[in-house]
């Protein structure tokens, strides 16, 4: 006898996300690069030149996560930080031309991840999960509109 709680909408979540997380994980340790390294390579590739605040500020992460991470970048070519030229305290950070090399496997991932995530489904099936995932997460943007994170852990005990 099945468990209802084995198909419950939440669970399903979470095993798509931890399935999701995995993967990711997994190509990007192919080109030893970290999730939020992505994120910021992707970041620059559209807009290159931002301030460490800006990138804070659009990842949503401690001006501390950002240091280590762009150190750890600039290690490894993917970017370069250079003083802005109208306040030198403010430090820029540009994508590199092996970043953008980067950036372009990263889509490549993305891709490759999406179809393992659609084998067997039909263009209308991708198209209608599309649709319906989408939704689920503007209703929970939503939701979660104008909340910090201190909100939602009292919010989580309070319950």
């Amino acid at each position: 006898m099945e468990n209802k709680l084995d198909n419950s909408f939440p669970r399903i979540i979470r095993q798509l996300m931890h399935g999701h997380f995995l993967r990711v994980h997994y190509y990007l340790g192919n080109i030893e690069l970290h999730p939020g390294q992505a994120k910021l390579l992707l970041m620059l590739r559209e807009v290159s030149g931002l301030s460490q605040r800006e990138i804070c500020d659009k990842l949503n992460v401690k001006p501390s996560t950002i240091t280590v991470m762009i150190k750890r970048m600039e290690k490894t070519n993917l970017i370069e930080r250079k003083n802005d030229e109208n306040d030198q305290r403010i430090s820029r950070i540009f994508i590199t031309q092996k970043g953008l090399e980067m950036s372009n496997e990263l889509d490549d991932i993305n891709e490759k991840i999406e179809n393992e995530c659609f084998i067997g489904f039909s263009e209308e099936e991708k198209k209608m999960a599309t649709i319906l995932l989408t939704k689920i997460r503007d209703n929970l943007n939503e939701y979660n509109k104008g909340k910090d994170k201190c909100e939602f852990h009292r919010d989580f005990l309070e319950k």
